[in-house]
């Protein structure tokens, strides 16, 4: 396994004459994503000499094709995850030692599981943290029958992780050849904005082709042919199933580092052919809805419909509004590439943060307002959070002043305290007004400011 922990985010270009600067010594390389990549080490570790020599080639090949020495990352462990956490340590774990490498590690792991998935990894570690096993060891020590019981077929395969036994699937198995989907293109595509909506297409037509035979692809080829005879290949693994849009995503993103590589041999002609294999599947057993329905069909056209848009456009045409962390409210909400993962961010604790309800209206730009006291002397916070009196009257833009009906505050945050050239310093307070309205307001620098308003 080979991580990149500081590699760009969907940066394929890049990364894709390390990919196949690896692949000339062990075939079968997987590609989890840009930055990571996994490998078979017993036949290429034969060959030079043992694992330790094969994670130095490794990363010697790595930096030979233009990644930092310090930034490559290395494990070897048996099975994927093992290998996963062994790379995120640098570690070469010993044949037939995965399990006492994985026994004190956290149970939070599990979200790093490329073949669990990240949400059902999260969700299924939050629960056995709750439950007091905190460690991978202690979720081992249960018995299978007992794991299957409470948590079903993903927890059987969680627990399988957590055992260091092989995440393979016992039942995936190669699909029927009338399953690969193929498409030529006239006149040949040099650029991947040509070739992007017919990825889009194609991997919707793989999706309903397998969903016709009770199928889920969990590995899939990329395969391409110029007009000059080269062929090229490629495999892409996904945490869970590939739907159409993580093989849309992932054929675009391999025909664009085929193109654009920035090192490395890119073809000599322009592409006349696409191939999608689903090279590992799997039986679809469908998904068990929760109370509330969660993902429906009309999710699933949406993100079809996503994935033809950025096949037109290009992946950052599509924006969607994402939940992040932060204590002010136009800091909560951001918007990024439909193809971007979920920020680390929305999930993280943010002590100081507002109260709820949260505001309807963020000003993109403050309103600046005067505060001032029932004597008529501005209002202040102290250094340690104090206000100096409680507000009486506001004042927007300079206009006539209204009384303050009720107000609540201060909540002083200090952020960045350590960093000169980005600390701050704020104190914000709610005050409703004899108009009825109420109003987010901050302090800082000495002048009020009206961020944000309620509904």
């Amino acid at each position: 396994m080979l991580w990149c922990p500081d590699w760009p985010a969907l940066d394929t270009r890049a990364f894709e004459p390390v990919v196949a600067a690896v692949a000339e010594l062990a075939p079968r390389v997987e590609v989890l994503a840009p930055g990571t990549l996994a490998l078979p080490t017993r036949g290429p570790s034969r060959y030079v000499g043992g694992d330790h020599a094969l994670v130095e080639r490794v990363v010697a090949l790595a930096t030979g094709a233009g990644v930092p020495p310090d930034s490559v990352r290395v494990g070897v462990a048996d099975g994927l995850f093992a290998a996963v956490v062994a790379a995120r340590q640098g570690q070469v774990v010993a044949v037939g030692t995965s399990a006492d490498f994985l026994a004190p590690l956290p149970i939070s792991l599990l979200a790093s599981a490329p073949t669990l998935g990240a949400e059902v990894g999260r969700s299924l570690a939050e629960v056995l943290s709750r439950l007091g096993l905190t460690t991978l060891g202690a979720f081992a020590a249960l018995s299978t029958a007992d794991v299957v019981g409470r948590f079903g077929t993903e927890g059987a395969s969680a627990h399988r992780l957590a055992r260091g036994v092989g995440d393979r699937a016992l039942v995936a198995r190669v699909a029927p050849p009338e399953l690969v989907i193929t498409a030529e293109l006239d006149p040949p595509a040099t650029h991947v904005e040509a070739v992007a909506f017919l990825a889009s297409t194609l991997a919707v037509e793989l999706a309903d082709r397998l969903g016709a035979s009770g199928l889920a692809c969990t590995r899939v080829a990329i395969e391409a042919e110029t007009e000059h005879g080269e062929t090229l290949s490629r495999l892409w693994r996904h945490e869970g199933a590939l739907g159409p849009t993580e093989v849309a995503e992932r054929t675009r993103w391999q025909i664009d580092g085929w193109l654009h590589g920035r090192a490395g041999a890119p073809p000599t002609g322009g592409i006349t052919l696409i191939r999608l294999v689903p090279d590992e599947v799997l039986a679809d057993h469908g998904r068990q809805l929760g109370f509330w329905g969660e993902r429906t069909e009309a999710d699933e056209r949406a993100a079809r419909a996503v994935a033809r848009v950025q096949g037109l456009l290009g992946p950052d045409a599509v924006v969607v509004p994402e939940r992040r962390g932060g204590r002010a409210p136009g800091e909560r909400v951001a918007w990024v590439s439909a193809s971007s993962p979920l920020s680390a961010s929305a999930r993280a604790p943010w002590p100081g943060h507002l109260p709820a309800p949260t505001p309807a209206l963020v000003h993109a730009e403050a309103i600046p307002v005067e505060v001032i006291d029932a004597d008529g002397e501005p209002v202040t916070v102290s250094g340690r959070g104090a206000i100096s009196a409680p507000p009486a009257r506001v004042s927007l833009s300079g206009g006539a002043f209204r009384e303050v009906c009720g107000w609540a505050g201060p909540w002083p945050v200090h952020e960045r305290w350590w960093d000169s050239s980005a600390r701050r310093r704020v104190a914000r307070a709610q005050v409703v007004t004899d108009d009825g309205v109420a109003r987010l307001l901050a302090l800082e620098g000495g002048r009020w400011r009206v961020e944000a308003t309620y509904d």
